[in-house]
């Protein structure tokens, strides 16, 4: 029964942990952030997929939010965000 609590309490942390690492899309640079790089994400059918891929990469990447720059494409979109931190 220890065991069972004990691997409960383990899983919940695991998953708020991962939760936190999630970036957001800001509109403006945030302040009291810095730049940390620019990404691209490409092959979107739409700009919902496209928006996902950068956030996607932004978390990956250990950015606290983005900002998407630009976006191009008819069948196919990309687009690039720059990273903050």
């Amino acid at each position: 029964m220890k065991a069972l609590s004990t691997t409960l309490a383990a899983l919940t942390l695991a998953t708020l942990s991962f939760g936190s690492f999630a970036a957001t899309q800001v509109s403006d640079q945030p302040s009291n952030s810095q730049e940390i790089g620019v990404i691209s994400a490409g092959q979107a059918s739409n700009l919902s997929a496209l928006e996902k891929k950068l956030d996607a990469k932004a978390s990956e990447a250990g950015a606290t939010s983005y900002r998407i720059t630009s976006t191009t494409g008819q069948n196919k979109l990309h687009g690039t965000a720059v990273l903050y931190r």
